[in-house]
């Protein structure tokens, strides 16, 4: 999930911010942004409403946030 490093970044929030609101590891987050796991559908739609943007944007499917 290339889009949540993205995002997070612009928003400057560390992997460990993430972790901690969304009550997972910071190696969970790392692994969502390598592709080597993907967070389930509660967890996508809690990160679409944290950074504003659609599920289909956060995860690559459209280029409308």
């Amino acid at each position: 999930m290339n889009r949540l490093k993205e995002l997070r970044l612009e928003n400057n929030v560390s992997q460990a911010d993430i972790a901690k609101t969304f009550h997972i590891t910071r190696q969970a987050v790392q692994r969502w942004e390598v592709g080597k796991s993907e967070p389930n559908i509660k967890t996508l739609i809690a990160l679409a409403n944290y950074f504003n943007v659609s599920i289909d944007y956060l995860v690559g499917r459209s280029d409308v946030r």
